[in-house]
């Protein structure tokens, strides 16, 4: 049944989701699935494959939600074949909770007290709507004793009895959420006179089936925030129409009860828990949209490329407290570190200057990389003056420090830096990101990083989740260099974790540098199954075998070894397998797989790394821009053409930093002439675009950018 469903949603045929499912029963990881079982999976994807696992994980909860139902109200004895079809047919959680509520034992309510009085028979009379004199009726139910003193008294119990009924009915409940879901709108009003970040919801009303994520976001803040008062209005004549579709049935004094009844129903309980829901509901697609985007950001600025072999001077800006500085070699190894003060009037330039000028030629630095914080310009100021002075072959970068000083007061910054202040970690971190970027940002939490939108405002283990699934797929995408690599990257490595990447490195500390992947099996509590799932994604650069510089599982290692025997290669004594594909072609892909006995997907992907062994797919990407030359905010003109490089992307549109300290925002009307949902469909953070200036607010630091070329 999962295989079947999730092979419908998904879009992949059964066979693919059946196998997909064991390898996850199996236990094994997103990434090993996807790089090393292509042939089971039909070469899904590490994206499509989480999805399948999240969705699989709804499902088998939703499931065991399904059978709690089925036996609490089998154990009262009121399940009955049509109960028991109408929770299989479920599809959601609160399709399941409908059926369940008349069942579900209740706290103390007006209907419980009404049916403790003996009220239950006078409302199952009412409810029938017959030709009776329910004032006569209602008398005989009075009882001083049992506190119904009046006719009204029995009435209006019963009417509390029939307004549960009215209000734990399933097909009610159905039937109103979603016509309200389809004609209500989310509405906000704001009562302070400076409602701040908040002005444009002070009338807010928008249809829920238009209304954009990142406006729902914006109002649950302003409303938890007390800025703002927020809900669902929905037509009431509308909603009483269908409960009097379903519930009242003739045109008597009974059906005036059951009227009366409805109405009390709809609004105390009914209305009230529907709007909560379809809040919730509405927050959860939000929730999942944003965390989309915010994974999408992170898996593109992950991804960005790394400068390699450059000894690299880190600036982490600073007014009061000075301008941190560190110069890393070509490893990411600290060589120096100091402070300057060079961003306030009091400040002696030239002395910072000089130190930089100094430490710069002492350690042959290839490239800066400048904190975009707090006096950035300034500092971008300085550097440009000393390029330019001295005449010097170096450039820099202004790098995100989002998440650093997070990093730098951290145990593991603490662990990695124990001599080294917190504000000089970070800037040895500005310089590794831009040495690694993937290397250095997985030690940040990832919601420090700050690519998203409202990620405050996530609920925590979601999105943790999905955000460690993201740095996971690109960790073991590139892979990793064992004998390098830190514990937190190395904790990243499918089937490793952290108390495995701790025991790595200090097998290494102990016995050396490794030299073959067969090593890894003395690694205490790595047992087979973990070794299966994170060989492959470990590189060895120091083995003799140029296979386990590549992400060819040892479990294939026959199978590349025979490949290249029959293409006229030995893998003991040749470097370069330049031409493979070609050879492979010339005696046919799918003839060579049936011989070394492997699928065509894995045997592609034994090629593609024997012709580039210890490539890094990184490289692939356009390089980052780096700059010799400053610009302010002063200097911006309207229509002025400008290079930039995409920093975040968000539902309205995309922030472009084009070297002015302050990002400026193409708002999503002016990033392409065709219509476009969302930025993600035409651009990645780091891309490097050409925008045009549409205005400058000096006062506000605003800065509107366009993409559509004026000419």
């Amino acid at each position: 049944m999962e295989a079947k469903i999730l092979s419908e949603e998904l879009n992949i045929n059964l066979w693919q989701a059946e196998n997909v499912i064991a390898l996850i029963d199996e236990g094994n990881t997103i990434p090993f699935i996807a790089r090393y079982r292509k042939e089971k999976t039909g070469s899904l994807d590490d994206q499509v494959l989480r999805a399948f696992a999240d969705r699989l994980d709804f499902l088998r909860k939703l499931e065991q939600a399904r059978q709690k139902v089925l036996g609490a109200i089998e154990k009262q004895g009121a399940l009955t074949e049509e109960i028991a079809l109408a929770i299989a047919n479920a599809k959601t959680l609160t399709e399941i909770e409908d059926i369940y509520r008349p069942y579900k034992p209740k706290r103390k309510t007006r209907a419980s007290v009404a049916k403790e009085k003996g009220l239950e028979p006078l409302s199952e009379l009412i409810y029938l709507q017959g030709n009776v004199d329910v004032f006569a009726e209602a008398e005989k139910y009075i009882d001083a004793e049992k506190g119904v003193e009046t006719t009204e008294d029995a009435l209006a119990g019963a009417r509390d009895i029939i307004a549960e009924k009215i209000s734990d009915d399933a097909e009610t409940r159905k039937r109103l959420r979603y016509v309200c879901l389809h004609n209500g709108f989310l509405f906000a009003k704001g009562d302070k006179e400076d409602l701040g970040v908040y002005e444009m919801y002070k009338e807010f009303s928008e249809p829920l089936t238009k209304v954009a994520g990142h406006r729902i976001l914006a109002v649950n803040r302003g409303e938890k925030e007390e800025f703002l008062r927020a809900g669902i209005d929905f037509d009431e004549e509308r909603a009483m129409n269908i409960i009097s579709s379903l519930h009242i049935f003739g045109d008597n004094e009974c059906a005036k009860q059951v009227r009366e009844a409805a109405l009390d129903a709809y609004k105390r309980l009914i209305f009230p828990a529907i709007e909560r829901e379809i809040r919730s509901e509405l927050t959860d697609s939000a929730t999942a949209s944003a965390i989309k985007v915010f994974g999408v950001n992170l898996r593109q600025l992950l991804m960005q490329p790394p400068i390699k072999n450059k000894c690299v001077l880190g600036l982490d800006p600073g007014y009061r407290t000075g301008c941190k500085v560190a110069v890393v070699d070509s490893t990411g190894k600290v060589l120096d570190t100091g402070v300057i003060y060079a961003t306030l009037p009091n400040h002696d330039k030239e002395k910072a200057k000089a130190y930089l000028k100094q430490l710069i030629k002492k350690h042959s630095v290839d490239v800066c990389a400048i904190g975009n914080g707090t006096a950035s310009h300034e500092t971008e100021v300085l550097v440009a003056d000393i390029i330019a002075e001295e005449k010097l072959d170096i450039s820099y970068m202004v790098v995100s420090e989002a998440g650093a000083s997070v990093y730098s007061a951290s145990p593991l910054a603490a662990k990695e830096f124990p001599d080294y202040d917190v504000s000089l970690r970070s800037a040895v971190s500005i310089a590794r990101r831009l040495q690694d970027p993937l290397a250095e940002l997985v030690k940040i939490e990832p919601k420090a990083i700050g690519v998203g939108q409202y990620q405050h405002d996530m609920p925590p283990a979601q999105l943790d989740s999905t955000l460690e699934g993201v740095v996971e797929d690109c960790v073991n995408n590139v892979g990793v260099d064992v004998n390098t690599a830190s514990p937190r990257l190395l904790s990243f490595v499918a089937g490793i974790g952290d108390a495995l990447a701790n025991n790595i490195v200090a097998y290494r500390e102990e016995n050396g540098a490794f030299s073959s992947r067969a090593q890894f099996k003395k690694i205490p509590k790595l047992g087979p199954k973990a070794f299966e799932q994170c060989a492959g994604f470990l590189r060895v650069p120091e083995s003799k075998n140029i296979l386990e510089n590549t992400a060819v599982h040892p479990e294939s290692y026959d199978a590349a070894e025979k490949l290249l025997e029959i293409t006229g290669y030995n893998v003991k004594k040749d470097k370069e397998f330049t031409g493979l594909s070609d050879r492979v072609n010339l005696i046919g892909i799918e003839k060579i797989a049936k011989e070394i006995s492997v699928g065509v997907p894995t045997l592609k992907d034994i090629i593609s790394e024997l012709e580039k062994p210890g490539r890094d797919v990184r490289d692939e990407l356009p390089p980052p821009m780096l700059k010799r030359e400053v610009m302010g905010l002063e200097d911006l003109k309207e229509g002025m053409e400008i290079k930039g490089t995409v920093r975040n992307l968000i539902d309205f549109g995309a922030f472009v930093d084009i070297g002015v300290h302050q990002d400026g925002l193409v708002h999503i009307s002016q990033i392409t002439d065709r219509f476009i949902k969302h930025p993600m469909e035409v651009l990645k953070v780091g891309q490097v675009v050409t925008v045009w200036v549409l205005s400058v607010d000096s006062a506000k630091k605003r800065i509107s950018l366009t993409m559509k070329s004026p000419k």
